[in-house]
Parts: structure tokens; C-alpha cells; sequence
């Protein structure tokens, strides 16, 4: 999935999230970072702290890459 904004990098981790069967409380007490922020990252906050995005797709299975465009 191509993420082009924090609202598509929300979608793609809500997706995650709902695929593995995870409510949001549950994955607040399993990682430690609060329900509201993981309900803002979800609803594409684009002032949502990186590092515990980042946190949240390791969690999840994620992985998150960066490449230059045309190559």
C-alpha cells in the first residue's frame, strides 16, 4: 500500500490492527502507549509522535520503508 499522508498510514495500521483480531484496549495495555493515541493515529493525526508510530507498526508486523520515486 502506498502511503501518501497520515490518514492513509492510519488506515493501513486500523487494517492491521482489525486483521489480528485487536481491539484498541488491547493493544494499549500490550504496548504501553495509550488508547487515544492509538486512536489518533488511526483517524490520520498528523501531529501523532513518529517514534511511537513507528513502536506501533513493529508491534503490529509492520514494516514501513522509504524509496525514492522512478527508481
Amino acid at each position: 500500500m502506498k502511503i501518501t499522508d497520515s490518514k492513509s498510514l492510519g488506515q493501513a495500521i486500523r487494517k492491521r490492527r482489525k486483521e489480528l483480531k485487536y481491539t484498541q484496549a488491547y493493544l494499549s495495555d500490550f504496548t504501553g502507549l495509550s488508547v487515544t493515541f492509538i486512536s489518533d493515529v488511526e483517524r490520520g493525526k498528523p501531529t501523532a509522535e513518529i517514534q511511537k508510530t513507528i513502536k506501533l507498526l513493529n508491534i503490529l508486523g509492520m514494516d514501513l520503508f522509504v524509496e525514492n520515486r522512478g527508481q
